[in-house]
């Protein structure tokens, strides 16, 4: 174990390159990665301590919550809103930001996060995740709703956890992406993936295709000529891959290359976009790009998206540059 790099010591390493680090963000990150260590005992440990099943209750997006759900977000929220580098969260789960207590001291930074992505595969015994997103705020200073509402570019850090056969985390703080195995015999998160990259060809595409007849014509078009293979116009076989978990399908990108969409449709009317901008799709859109990737609506850059509400959704396209940038030429010939 010499020779191996914890988290801990990554980070900080990282900050002494630069000028007037104080280290409060090396701490903030040590928060986040103490409740991602709870999450994970909590995912493993399943039925055996009775948190699996649904809660019989409905979050702000309308969806049915697990009792998971409710579990890990609570867990973020109890190891953040105390630290004072804090000036104020916001869930996924939960209506409006979430301010920070009135006898905690306010900190410069905002924590956006997705408690447990993929919670309706946990009940099956398949991999799920939290999705987190760091902003710098004015310091000292209760958060106000547009503290939040600023384009992805300006993320600081953004990470995934995957809880998966071994607990891994994702991370980027805008200097390329680094993944980290959790060593469950001494409690530490150990670089085992430096400098991931995405190889800009390839096979495998990620798509629900039980919401074909809704998709727009561009998607029908990319699709089709995927699942043609060597037969149609690519001259080559793609294999389909969908595991129904963003944290899941975009790590298996970072490590063999692919792409990922939950495109425009209208299965709903009323809900035409999937994924939220702010929880989901900024910060991985950020690991993505730092990782050689590309991410896009389809119609435009997700980086470049100014927010208009803390829950809004966008059509999520992500994955190997060549193949976003084909479904992207594909919109624009509209």
């Amino acid at each position: 174990m010499a020779n191996h790099v914890t988290l801990t010591q990554f980070i900080i390493e990282q900050q002494r390159g630069l000028k007037d680090a104080s280290g409060t963000f090396s701490m903030l990150l040590n928060n986040i990665v103490t409740a991602c260590k709870q999450i994970s005992h909590k995912v493993n440990r399943g039925n055996l301590i009775g948190v699996l099943g649904s809660a019989d209750s409905e979050n702000i997006q309308g969806e049915v919550q697990k009792k998971l759900d409710i579990i890990t977000n609570d867990i973020m929220i109890e190891a953040l809103n105390w630290t004072g580098h804090l000036a104020g969260m916001a869930s996924e789960e939960i209506d409006g930001f979430i301010a920070i207590p009135e006898q905690y001291p306010k900190g410069k930074y905002l924590v956006l996060f997705d408690p447990l992505d993929g919670s309706s595969n946990i009940d099956v015994n398949l991999a799920v995740g939290t999705i987190f997103s760091i902003l710098r705020c004015r310091e000292g200073v209760d958060a106000e709703l547009d503290d939040f509402l600023r384009k992805g570019t300006e993320q600081v850090c953004a990470g995934f956890v995957l809880y998966g056969p071994s607990t891994m985390m994702v991370l980027t703080t805008g200097h390329g992406v680094n993944a980290f195995t959790l060593d469950q015999d001494i409690g530490e998160f150990i670089l085992t993936h430096p400098n991931m990259k995405i190889p800009e060809e390839t096979s495998e595409f990620a798509i629900n295709m039980s919401n074909q007849r809704f998709w727009e014509e561009p998607v029908q078009r990319y699709i089709e000529e995927c699942v043609q293979g060597k037969d149609g116009p690519r001259g080559k076989n793609f294999n389909m891959r969908w595991i129904a978990s963003l944290v899941a399908d975009v790590y298996r990108i970072l490590t063999r290359g692919g792409v990922f969409l939950y495109p425009y449709d209208l299965r709903d009317p009323n809900k035409p976009n999937k994924l939220r901008l702010l929880y989901e799709a900024n910060p991985m859109a950020f690991i993505i790009e730092q990782a050689g990737g590309a991410c896009s609506t389809g119609r435009e850059r997700i980086l470049d998206i100014k927010p208009t509400g803390i829950h809004q959704r966008v059509p999520v396209i992500l994955g190997s540059k060549n193949e976003v940038e084909r479904i992207v030429s594909y919109h624009l010939q509209q």
